[in-house]
């Protein structure tokens, strides 16, 4: 998708400082940090939102949570993570292309504040 700010992340037209990539996931570090780490993890596969997973694509969420507890490795994040998805305008998805958010290092108490 031409005018998707995460496609032309993956393309690289638009620079990023990415913490992982394999064939089918992207993950680089959020702009706006809301957790002394934070990234966000993407399909290289442009899906709109959670509400466009079917049994075609559905294998790439697989490959994106396959990718998370990678991460959680790489970055000794064993004291425990967030993941979080925001699905359409209610949800607070402000990019329409599904991404996960993967929060960590510092106590993330529920509900969320």
């Amino acid at each position: 998708m031409t005018d998707c700010l995460f496609c032309k992340i993956v393309a690289g037209t638009i620079p990023s400082t990415p913490v992982y990539e394999d064939e089918f996931v992207y993950a680089f570090l959020d702009i706006d940090p809301k957790a002394p780490f934070h990234a966000v993890v993407i399909p290289k596969k442009h899906i709109s939102s959670a509400d466009e997973i079917d049994s075609e694509n559905s294998f790439l969420i697989g490959k994106v949570f396959e990718a998370i507890a990678k991460i959680s490795r790489q970055e000794n994040l064993e004291k425990g993570y967030r993941v979080v998805n925001n699905c359409g305008e209610d949800g607070g998805q402000t990019v329409h292309h599904i991404h996960f958010h993967l929060l960590a290092r510092r106590n993330l108490a529920w509900p969320p504040g």
